[in-house]
């Protein structure tokens, strides 16, 4: 078993196609298994499915340190520098934010660069990465 555990989680898309493009090509995670209405992704180390499925998650926003952080989300927390990596391909790849990567919590407990964007089927990814990993749950 790996030092940290790692996560599963399924998600609906509506499309698998969009899903493996996104998935597979912007993020660069490589696909493992699948089936006809399914797909699972090496999302950084952890299981990521992919459920087709036309269901529309609801959305609403919570503000946190001046940024309308979508609800629901998940994401993965990153080193600094695979962050840096991640941030400047997406932003080659001409991606559009709904949180542009910045840092928040400037010099206070929990200081995190972090990032939002969509899948095709509107789900809320974050990716953020802590300047002092042992800070993940800081008070």
């Amino acid at each position: 078993m790996p030092d940290l555990a790692r996560f599963h989680l399924a998600m609906p898309v509506h499309d698998l196609a969009a899903a493996r493009s996104f998935y597979g090509e912007l993020l660069g995670c490589s696909e493992g298994r699948s089936a006809e209405h399914w797909v699972d992704f090496n999302l950084f180390g952890h299981q990521f499915v992919a459920h087709l499925s036309p269901m529309a998650t609801p959305r609403i926003t919570n503000p946190v340190d001046g940024d309308e952080v979508p609800v629901p989300h998940f994401g993965v927390l990153l080193s600094p520098a695979d962050w840096r990596k991640l941030a400047s391909r997406l932003r080659a790849a001409g991606t559009t934010f709904v949180i542009e990567p910045h840092t928040r919590f400037t010099g206070e407990v929990g200081e995190q660069s972090t990032m939002f964007l969509l899948d095709p089927s509107g789900n809320a990814l974050e990716f953020k990465s802590f300047v002092d990993d042992s800070q993940v749950f800081a008070r």
